[in-house]
């Protein structure tokens, strides 16, 4: 693994105020260097988080040109989850190629780009697709650069593990796609972050699936939420299309989009697994055990943390 992180130059994250960009973040501050952020929520603003607050603003060169200047390495985790009328995939592509593109132009040494497992060309999955594209131009883009492809990550701030949580409170049984036997590794955020500044200062370019340490199919994973927030409920197999629409109509009570075709698509593809050893050292199991009387007491919105 690289040593500590330069407290020469500048480190940007993108999205310091959301999810995992927030934790690195904090790693980075922890170690002294100055962050800057590039955000298009400042509102979120996080007291343990103390950064130079720039705009995201993908339209202007000048504007990615000045939050990039005289920035060391680029932590890239700006994408967006599913196609809105707000935002879409194929939006984010170009976005996201134009900020490489900057951060080229401004002479950043290092890109950790964030992407997703099993990222691929030829999937009609605008998700994984994008990722590959992205991938792809980043490695033909001259920068030295760290790819990280996490699975489903979980902490405070986490969506699915939270909802699965959340569900499984509310609903005297549970519906999985199929049969439920489709895996996944899920993955803190915080040893995302730990991983991500680690790579920040690093110089070889590299590609790692940043994966837990513990593997469940998906029924397993909804089994063991249950059990360890005291709500374990009858698991029961329904076709995807039932599956989609009962996840539709909570969305609708919601106000959100709690799960999108491509997403039940990606899950029984299996693409949410690989065969690489574990990157982070926290288990699911554990974190869960220890936050138990706070996993899904409320509902997490996707689009509510949007507007924000």
């Amino acid at each position: 693994m690289p040593g500590s992180a330069t407290n020469n130059g500048i480190h940007v994250v993108t999205g310091a105020f959301g999810y995992s960009g927030r934790y690195i973040a904090r790693r980075l501050l922890a170690r002294g260097v100055r962050v800057r952020t590039l955000t298009n929520s400042p509102r979120r603003g996080d007291r343990a988080v103390d950064v130079d607050v720039y705009p995201l603003d993908f339209e202007r060169e000048t504007a990615l040109d000045e939050a990039l200047r005289d920035a060391r390495t680029l932590y890239n985790t700006y994408w967006v989850r599913f196609d809105h009328r707000s935002f879409d995939h194929e939006t984010a592509v170009r976005h996201t190629l134009r900020l490489f593109k900057s951060a080229k132009r401004c002479g950043v040494e290092r890109i950790v780009h964030v992407s997703i497992t099993n990222p691929s060309l030829d999937s009609d999955l605008p998700y994984f697709r994008g990722k590959a594209e992205l991938e792809e131009a980043l490695k033909g883009n001259g920068v030295s650069y760290a790819i990280l492809r996490p699975t489903v990550l979980f902490g405070l701030e986490d969506i699915l593990i939270n909802n699965i949580a959340w569900m499984l409170r509310r609903c005297p049984v549970f519906g999985v796609f199929g049969d439920g036997s489709y895996r996944l590794q899920p993955m803190f955020v915080d040893d995302l972050a730990q991983l991500a500044v680690e790579q920040g200062a690093g110089k070889e370019d590299c590609v790692i699936d940043a994966v837990g340490p513990e593997t469940f199919t998906y029924r397993e994973l909804v089994t063991r939420i249950g059990h360890l927030i005291g709500c374990p409920r009858p698991i029961i197999s329904v076709p995807p299309q039932v599956g989609y629409a009962l996840g539709w109509i909570v969305g609708k009570l919601m106000r959100d989009v709690v799960i999108t075709r491509e997403e039940i698509r990606g899950l029984m593809e299996g693409r949410l697994c690989t065969d690489s050893p574990p990157a982070g050292l926290t288990k699911l199991t554990d974190w869960v055990a220890a936050h138990a009387d706070r996993l899904g007491v409320a509902y997490a919105s996707e689009l509510a943390r949007r507007s924000l």
